[in-house]
């Protein structure tokens, strides 16, 4: 016998080998002795630790078995080929040439993995599982490239034929669906529950890897949530930390029609007091604000982070407008979706304006945030405001008129309209512009409706369309496309048409209207005039413009 080897392999054992004979095989062997000093060589006995040896000391001792007897002693099975194939990775046991007829544990190898796909379905499971533990030199060696291409494989097997112990119907979870779409699912799906085992960074690289294949986005997708749905529950912070950023990173990389804003808003619940990493965040919120218009008002109710006063994450819907935004364009060629999103926004504003701790700052960019398409009627971003105000009570008229920069006062009903102008937690300013364009509004009916008809000779009915003032606003909707949407909002409340009698209520509801907008600047005047009380009265009033002559 020549140099004999003390191989301590991971501390699991100790193995006594002729270094002649492993050496021709090893490459890594040959280097190891070949490469420590002479003055630490002893004669006949030399010491080599390997760590980290895939398979431990059972692949070890294997590995040996084949150097010994040259391949004819050892027997590849789908229970050890994987180990096998990585650990001659690990030892350097480069491949020989085809013409060679010197024994290689990498062909041998080779040859059963190339049959993985038709392996009973639970070796396949193990393989993948063994490739978690080899890694990363089950991606290095190419084993994990053929235990995905045999997953998909049989992924694809439905109905009777499915590989598995145990029937759909006894499986563990249900998905909620119509009895057709779970049949259909279960022979789709009947592989979740053997691969829920997997730690995240291997169900993340599993999962991308079938995408890559050309699996199916809406199954992949499941698979992410079914995992999460069985694997959250129980786990500390750290571990749902990490199933939650590789479930991010794999549905990052899904078509959007494959998963649904709930989906998405349910990961967020549960990510929000674990401080995930800021890329993985920015990816959750883009990822939602693509969504935004199929979310509802319960999904944006989220609570602030602790430590503030405010009730919820103001700054976390913000974000979530600046992706719809980024990412429709503006919604300049989807007006649909960005509609949806004002009636959205709408309901949200009318939600947090109670807050007693929402600092005007954030209320007005939520109340801007949106473009003017985004709202046919401003009547519930009126409302919002209005609660707002009644609210924050010490706001002064500047900061209110800032707020009030959101509203489109000619898409104000006549209702909020007359509302807004005897609100007396309104700035003046703000009543007389929406007056005024309410005005604009009439005078621009007024030219589209076209000349007078001459009045038949035939007596005409008697007017019915009397113009009605009603004592507080109510909900209001606009009929028609963006264009003329005021004209008919206008027109349908007034009544409007070319006959002379529906013109004269039109004319008397104006009448009554320039009627208020005088009422409304005389409390203008006598507020300025109080404002101005070293002057006299008489002299105060002269000097104020005549704005409603």
């Amino acid at each position: 016998m020549g140099c004999v080897l003390e191989v301590d392999v991971d501390g699991e054992g100790v193995f006594f080998v002729d270094k002649d004979v492993l050496a021709p095989f090893s490459g890594k062997i040959k280097n190891l002795v070949d490469e420590r000093p002479a003055s630490t060589r002893r004669p006949h006995r030399r010491v080599v630790a390997l760590h980290s040896f895939p398979g431990g000391a059972e692949a070890f001792e294997l590995v040996a078995r084949f150097c010994y007897t040259g391949g004819s002693g050892l027997a590849v099975t789908t229970a050890n080929a994987c180990a096998l194939r990585c650990a001659a990775q690990f030892m350097d046991m480069a491949d020989t040439p085809a013409s060679s007829t010197k024994p290689s544990l990498v062909k041998m190898t080779e040859k059963v993995l190339e049959e993985m796909p038709h392996w009973p379905w639970q070796s396949v499971v193990d393989a993948v599982k063994e490739c978690q533990r080899l890694f990363p030199l089950s991606e290095s060696s190419g084993v994990f490239d053929r235990v995905v291409g045999a997953l998909l494989s049989q992924m694809a097997v439905t109905g009777d034929a499915t590989p598995t112990s145990s029937s759909p119907e006894s499986s563990a979870f249900r998905f909620s669906c119509d009895t057709k779409c779970s049949s259909l699912s279960m022979r789709r799906t009947w592989w979740f529950e053997d691969l829920v085992v997997l730690s995240p960074g291997m169900v993340e690289r599993v999962a991308k890897a079938l995408l890559a294949r050309g699996a199916d986005h809406g199954i992949v997708a499941r698979f992410i949530f079914y995992y999460l749905k069985c694997r959250i529950a129980g786990a500390n912070a750290d571990d749902k930390k990490l199933m939650l950023e590789a479930a991010i990173a794999v549905i990052a990389d899904l078509d959007g029609a494959s998963v649904s804003c709930k989906g998405l808003f349910g990961i967020l619940r549960i990510a929000s007091p674990l401080k995930l990493a800021g890329a993985c965040q920015d990816t959750l919120v883009d990822m939602i604000g693509r969504k935004l218009d199929h979310a509802t008002l319960d999904n944006l109710l989220v609570p602030a982070p602790s430590g503030t006063s405010s009730l919820y994450d103001v700054s976390l819907v913000l974000r979530f407008l600046e992706a719809f935004m980024r990412h429709s364009g503006g919604a300049r060629y989807e007006p649909p979706r960005l509609k949806k999103v004002g009636a959205l926004m709408d309901m949200y504003l009318a939600e947090v304006a109670p807050d007693s701790s929402l600092q005007p700052a954030r209320f007005v960019e939520l109340a801007t945030a949106l473009p003017a398409a985004a709202r046919d009627c401003h009547d519930a971003l009126y409302r919002a405001i209005d609660v707002y105000f009644q609210v924050h009570g010490r706001l002064t008229d500047d900061e209110k008129m800032k707020i009030c920069k959101g509203i489109n006062y000619e898409k104000l009903s006549p209702e909020c309209c007359k509302h807004l102008a005897t609100n007396a937690g309104f700035p003046t300013r703000a009543a007389v512009q929406a007056l005024a364009s309410q005005h604009t509004v009439l005078k621009g009916i007024i030219r589209h409706s076209g000349p007078l008809k001459p009045a038949p000779s035939s007596p005409q009915p008697p007017a019915t369309g009397k113009y009605h003032r009603p004592d507080s606003y109510s909900d209001v909707g606009v009929d028609g496309d963006d264009n003329n949407g005021q004209v008919v909002l206008y027109a349908s409340r007034l009544d409007l048409s070319l006959e002379n009698q529906n013109l004269k209520s039109l004319l008397d509801g104006m009448h009554w209207r320039v009627m208020e907008l005088e009422k409304v600047c005389s409390r203008m005047k006598a507020e300025m005039t109080k404002m101005k009380a070293p002057r006299r009265r008489g002299a105060a009033a002269r000097s104020l413009p005549r704005m409603c002559s």
